[in-house]
């Protein structure tokens, strides 16, 4: 009987285990604690590449960089700079009757800090611009002139899809999970938002086709409100917003429109929030300062960072670089993000001035030359009172590269 007894023993320690909560079988060895990133952490990413619906396919990999640390408590899970990766799910290319194309992406997984990888869940879609108005125009016109033509213009088709590099885009982690504690690097000193700004920040914005156009060349530390007062109190004015009015404007106005809209260039994947200009006497069209404005997602203790593209429009080219009208830009764009400063702090009060040191802008292979030494002009705008007195500049802790002189190619409009 004893001899059974013992035979037993093994059935019942299976179904003990079995039935035991699985937290006790997954007890870390000497008690070391774990700790649970929530469902639904949010992580900010951008696009490393750009993707178009006229090459992309379905099942195409996607490479994304993490823009900011991931923090749990005092713990970083996922570091600035870490890799995360897609796929293109879905494209369709630019059809008749002027339809555009369109590109679909998901996120699916980042990589943890002590090596492990976690789902994401993120999901972007992406339309070309279609034509299919202006295809009806056209029908609508041929028919009255010859109606057997009216057909053909059924076959005109809209425009690819197109998703630019550094396109910002938040994700998701997808379910709970827990890493050891050990593992994970405290917090400690918070990055200041300046440094995350210029860490993220791309030497050149791109056209809508994502080549590379103006330098990046300002940084403004200011509320809206104090950035639109600075620009109009030095006698800058905001261009007009849509490019298609712009024969319009020549033929109405001619060299006389102040407000003659500027080329859509994109940072973040986004337009333009502001297009000034400070036009030159008696040459507003031919010639005129201008920039472009771009607020980011960072701030200085809840003041708004934004970036600038500057440069000197000097004369009007004919059916260049793939334009029927274009800029020529004044090849030393040095001179005019040190003409904006010194024009701003002569109308409005400037806190703080600095240079940063930026990334020398790349070799292109579209438009002039220019000659720049890389670096970042900073104006603080940020108004506390009326009567603030004017701050020195104190040292940053940025630097990204050493400023040389540097001879690229660009393109303006």
């Amino acid at each position: 009987m004893h001899l059974a007894y013992y035979r037993t023993i093994p059935a019942y320690i299976l179904l003990l285990l079995f039935l035991l909560p699985q937290g006790l079988l997954a007890q870390d060895p000497a008690g070391a604690s774990r700790l649970v990133i929530p469902d639904g952490t949010v992580v900010h990413l951008r696009l490393t590449q750009t993707v178009s619906s006229a090459q992309a396919r379905a099942g195409d990999p996607l490479v994304f960089t993490v823009e900011k640390d991931v923090r749990v408590g005092d713990s970083i899970i996922i570091p600035a700079g870490s890799a995360a990766q897609g796929s293109v799910t879905r494209v369709k290319h630019r059809r008749f009757l002027g339809i555009g194309g369109d590109v679909v992406f998901n996120l699916d997984s980042v990589e943890l800090v002590n090596g492990e990888t976690v789902c994401l869940r993120a999901r972007k879609e992406v339309k070309g611009i279609s034509h299919t108005w202006r295809m009806i125009a056209e029908v609508a016109v041929a028919s009255l002139v010859y109606l057997p033509a009216a057909p053909v213009f059924l076959f005109s088709r809209g425009g690819a899809s197109t998703v630019l590099k550094n396109t910002q885009i938040k994700a998701q982690i997808d379910g709970s999970t827990s890493v050891l504690s050990a593992e994970l690097p405290r917090t400690g000193e918070t990055t200041s938002g300046l440094n995350s700004m210029m860490d993220n920040l791309a030497p050149r914005v791109l056209d809508g086709e994502g080549r590379e156009r103006d330098m990046v060349n300002l940084v403004f530390i200011a509320q809206d409100n104090d950035l639109q007062a600075a620009f109009k109190r030095a006698g800058w004015v905001k261009t007009d917003a849509w490019k298609l009015v712009m024969a319009w404007h020549l033929l109405t106005k001619r060299t006389h429109d102040a407000t003659l809209p500027m080329a859509r260039f994109y940072m973040y994947g986004r337009v333009q929030d502001y297009s000034y200009a400070l036009p030159e006497p008696g040459a507003i069209v031919s010639r005129r300062h201008h920039l472009r404005i771009w607020k980011t997602d960072d701030t200085v203790n809840g003041t708004p960072i934004w970036a600038g593209a500057a440069t000197h429009d000097i004369a009007i080219e004919y059916g260049k670089r793939g334009h029927l009208i274009n800029h020529t830009i004044d090849p030393n764009v040095d001179i005019e993000r040190d003409f904006i400063g010194t024009n701003l702090t002569g109308a409005t009060l400037v806190r703080r001035e600095e240079y940063l040191h930026g990334i020398g802008p790349a070799q292109t292979s579209s438009g002039a030359d220019y000659y720049s030494d890389g670096r970042i002009l900073l104006l603080d705008l940020h108004q506390t009172t009326p009567s603030v007195a004017k701050v020195p500049a104190s040292s940053l802790s940025v630097a990204r590269s050493q400023p040389a002189l540097a001879l690229t190619s660009a393109g303006s409009q």
